[in-house]
């Protein structure tokens, strides 16, 4: 319950600005959704490297941790359990999916977040 409390104020911090210029001007937003559906699907080195950019930008790492695909987030960069709720949801944000909380409890590092990216076919 927790996780979803927080899931929803950092949605709710998040801005829509970045979304918005990202859209063409005068895409309704269904239109800009069907075509991201439609878009080629990713590799495993695309996601690979969007998770760690991700993870470099989050505010709670340090920037001289060296982050890569065996990165644990509590043991490596000593992420606490709301800390990685608010990294997952940036993930999610970054992939344009939802990470059900029963999978989000399991996640606890780069390469589990690329597998679950990977294996998620509405990822974008």
């Amino acid at each position: 319950m927790l996780s979803n409390i927080l899931r929803g104020s950092a949605m709710a911090l998040r801005t829509t600005s970045m979304r918005t210029a990202l859209r063409p001007s005068g895409a309704s937003p269904a239109l800009w959704s069907s075509l991201r559906l439609y878009s080629s699907s990713l590799n495993n080195d695309d996601i690979r490297c969007r998770v760690i950019d991700v993870v470099k930008a989050f505010d709670k790492t340090t920037a001289s941790a060296q982050i890569n695909a065996d990165t644990h987030f509590a043991k490596d960069l000593g992420l606490d359990s709301l800390d990685t709720v608010e990294l997952l949801v940036a993930i999610e944000e970054e992939f344009d999916v939802e990470i059900p909380d029963k999978v989000a409890d399991e996640i606890k590092s780069v390469s589990q977040a690329v597998d679950y990216i990977a294996s998620n076919p509405e990822a974008n």
